[in-house]
C-alpha cells in the first residue's frame, strides 16, 4: 500500500505518464503472450524478431529519458549519452562473454575468442568479476557513472555551459570511440563483442528469453520514468530547473550549482548505462559504433520530436523515430537520412515544444472551441 501510494503521489497530475506506463504495463505481458501462446500460423502472432525489434525501442526510449532529464529540466545539452549507453552494454557483453566459456570457437575456458585469436595468453584485469552476473549488475551503473561523475566534477566546477559543454561531451565520446577501436584496450577492437550464448543460463536464442528481456525493459523504463518524475518534482528538481533558466540568480541565492548538476548527470548516466545493458542481449553485439558521436546527436533529435522537458514525450520520440527508421531503412534506405533531418528542421521551426506540445496545442484549440460551442448555443 505504502508503495502504491509513493507511485501516485509521483504520478499525480501527470496524465501523459500514467498512460505511458499503462501501456507498457500491457504491452510488458501482451507481447510475450502474442509471441508464445500463439501458433505462428496465427494472424496475431509476434515473431521472435518483432520482439526483439519493439525491446530495442525501449531501450532507446530509456536512453532518451536518461537525455531529457539532463536537458529538459537542467539545461545541460549532452551530445555524450551514447558514450554511458555504450559503457553499460561493454559491461553486459563482458558478463556475456565470460558466460560462453569453453564454448567459444577456440574453446578456451577463460580468454573470450577474440583474446585467444591476439595470442592472448591472460585474462586482463579489468575483466575479473564479470562471471558473477551480480556484479556485472552493480558495474552496469557504476562505470557509467564514475565516468559522468569525474567529467562533471571537472566540468562543473569549472563552469563550462552551454555550447562549449556540449562540443566537451562529444570529444569525449569521440576519444572513446576511438580507443575502443584499439585491439590493446582489450574489448574486442572493430569487431566488439558478440557471439553471446546466454544469459543466467537461458539461451538467448529461445523465445521466452527474448519475450523475458522484452519485459525486463518495459518494467526498467517504467522504473526509470518513476525515478526522473520523482527527481523532477523534489526540491533537487524544482532547483535544476531553476538552473535551467536562471543559473546566476540561483548561484548568487546561496545554491551549490554544481552539486546538483553533479547529481542529476549522475543518475541519467546510470539509466543510460543500464538502457546499454539491456539492449546488447537482444541485439546480440556490441561494438565501438555505438560510442559515435552521431548516435549522441540522433538521440537528441528524439527528444526534441518527441517534446523536451516533458519525460514521457522523450520516450514517445525515441520510439516514434526508430519505428520509422526500422520502416524507411527497409523501404528506401538512401533517404532516411534527410528525412531525419526534415522532421527535426519542422519541429523545430513549427513545433519548438515537440509532438506532446502539438497535442497539448490541439487539446487546447479543441476545448476553447467547445466551450464557444456551449456560450453560444
Amino acid at each position: 500500500m505504502l508503495q502504491k501510494g509513493i507511485v501516485r503521489s509521483i504520478l499525480e497530475h501527470d496524465k501523459g505518464g500514467k498512460i505511458l506506463i499503462a501501456l507498457l504495463l500491457v504491452a510488458a505481458v501482451i507481447v510475450p503472450a502474442l509471441n508464445l501462446l500463439l501458433p505462428e500460423t496465427s494472424p496475431f502472432h509476434l515473431s521472435a524478431y518483432n520482439v526483439t525489434l519493439w525491446g530495442k525501442y525501449l531501450c532507446y526510449g530509456l536512453l532518451a529519458l536518461s537525455v531529457d532529464l539532463v536537458w529538459g529540466y537542467l539545461g545541460i545539452l549532452s551530445l555524450g549519452h551514447g558514450a554511458f549507453f555504450a559503457l553499460g552494454g561493454y559491461v553486459m557483453g563482458m558478463h556475456l562473454m565470460r558466460e560462453i566459456g569453453s564454448r567459444g570457437v577456440y574453446g578456451h575456458p577463460v580468454l573470450p575468442d577474440f583474446m585467444v585469436f591476439l595470442n592472448w595468453s591472460e585474462l586482463p584485469w579489468f575483466w575479473y568479476g564479470f562471471d558473477s552476473f551480480f556484479f556485472t549488475f552493480f558495474m552496469i551503473f557504476v562505470v557509467p557513472g564514475i565516468l559522468a561523475f569525474i567529467f562533471g566534477w571537472f566540468a562543473f566546477r569549472s563552469r563550462v555551459t552551454g555550447v562549449y559543454l556540449s562540443i566537451i561531451t562529444q570529444a569525449m565520446t569521440y576519444a572513446l570511440m576511438l580507443a575502443f577501436f584499439r585491439n590493446e584496450m582489450g574489448f574486442g577492437g572493430n569487431n566488439g563483442l558478440t557471439d553471446f550464448k546466454d544469459i543466467l543460463g537461458f539461451s538467448l536464442q529461445e523465445d521466452t528469453t527474448r519475450s523475458a528481456l522484452f519485459a525486463l525493459s518495459a518494467i526498467a523504463l517504467i522504473v526509470g520514468y518513476l525515478i526522473c518524475r520523482y527527481i523532477t518534482q523534489s526540491r533537487a528538481g524544482r532547483i535544476a530547473t531553476a538552473i535551467r533558466d536562471a543559473e546566476s540568480r540561483v548561484r548568487f541565492l546561496g545554491y551549490r550549482v554544481e552539486h546538483f548538476k553533479l547529481f542529476i548527470f549522475v543518475v541519467s548516466a546510470c539509466l543510460a548505462g543500464l538502457a546499454g545493458a539491456l539492449y546488447v542481449p537482444q541485439v546480440g553485439i556490441i561494438n565501438p559504433s555505438e560510442f559515435s558521436p552521431v548516435n549522441s546527436i540522433e538521440i537528441v533529435v528524439w527528444v526534441a520530436i518527441g517534446g523536451r522537458g516533458t519525460l514521457y514525450g522523450a520516450i514517445l520520440g525515441a520510439i516514434l523515430v526508430n519505428y520509422v527508421k526500422t520502416w524507411l531503412t527497409t523501404v528506401a534506405p538512401e533517404i532516411w537520412l534527410y528525412f531525419l533531418g526534415a522532421i527535426f528542421v519542422g519541429v523545430t521551426l513549427y513545433f519548438p515544444k515537440g509532438l506532446v506540445g502539438l497535442l497539448h496545442k490541439i487539446k487546447k484549440i479543441h476545448k476553447v472551441n467547445v466551450d464557444k460551442g456551449e456560450a453560444n448555443p
